[in-house]
């Protein structure tokens, strides 16, 4: 009894940082691919006659700009996240959105973005932005005390903490000049890069829900509540993973490389940022 409860620990584990939102890849907000190249692949797609589905393919990689030497892996990875996504994630997200009325799913949302002000600010304060470090702490505190831990946001109503771009390791790492390196698509966590794959250890560390679990992983027999902060974590963010999931694959001529460009061009503007 004592191993299987520990291997669904494990697993819970190494599902926590897909729905954490410890990366970002596939927890921000991505917009499908607009470029020229994405819609005239689009319109060939439904006029196959001279040209084949090898262009295509050719049209939408011009529409990234990261590698990918392991395209064959990364599809078939991406392929079984698929299956998952459907036979799994999805019942367990259709579960949550029922039991729970919309605002205190929001509510709970609201907590866990919140708690997760040290992954922000010590980004902040590694790329060298002060300034904004200080609107993290200052947005923090404003929740915390004003918003009931977090449950409401009332710094969303001060002009000057609304809205702060999110900050996270990957982005520091690219912000110092580090590469992506080749694409790589996780298994459970979706697109990602070797530098971005670094970059959710770092988030991992820095979210303070992780922390009860890291602490005392060691003792797993006296210490099973530890489980409930990430897994809670991990349940609240099923339902909005799948949706930015679809956005970005639904209509899609091919559903993969639609997800790597998506994936490359948001995560190059939240650098910028």
């Amino acid at each position: 009894m004592k191993y299987h409860a520990f291997t669904l620990r494990l697993l819970l584990l190494a599902a926590a940082p897909l729905l954490t939102d410890c990366s970002t890849p596939a927890t921000k907000t991505v917009a499908k691919p607009t470029t020229e190249a994405a819609v005239k692949g689009k319109a060939r797609a439904a006029d196959k006659t001279a040209k084949g589905d090898d262009e295509e393919v050719d049209e939408y990689a011009t529409a990234s700009d990261i590698s990918d030497p392991l395209e064959k892996l990364n599809r078939g990875t991406f392929w079984v996240n698929d299956q998952l996504y459907t036979f799994l994630l999805r019942p367990i997200s259709k579960g949550y959105e029922l039991i729970l009325p919309r605002p205190v799913r929001q509510g709970i949302d609201n907590a866990f973005e919140n708690v997760k002000y040290p992954v922000r600010f010590v980004n902040c304060t590694l790329q060298g932005k002060f300034k904004r470090a200080g609107q993290e702490t200052g947005k923090f505190v404003v929740n915390t005390l004003g918003g009931v831990v977090g449950i409401f946001r009332p710094a969303e109503n001060i002009p000057a903490l609304a809205s702060l771009p999110d900050e996270d390791t990957a982005q520091t790492l690219g912000t110092w000049g580090i590469p992506n390196g080749p694409y790589l698509v996780l298994p459970l966590l979706g697109p990602s890069s070797v530098r971005d794959t670094v970059g959710l250890a770092g988030d991992y560390a820095l979210n303070p829900v992780n922390w009860p679990y890291l602490y005392w992983f060691g003792n797993r027999s006296k210490h099973d509540w530890t489980i409930v902060p990430p897994l809670s974590n991990t349940l609240r963010s099923i339902p909005g993973q799948l949706d930015k999931y679809d956005t970005i694959t639904k209509d899609a001529v091919d559903p993969y490389l639609s997800a790597r460009s998506s994936y490359s061009q948001s995560r190059a503007e939240a650098i910028k940022k």
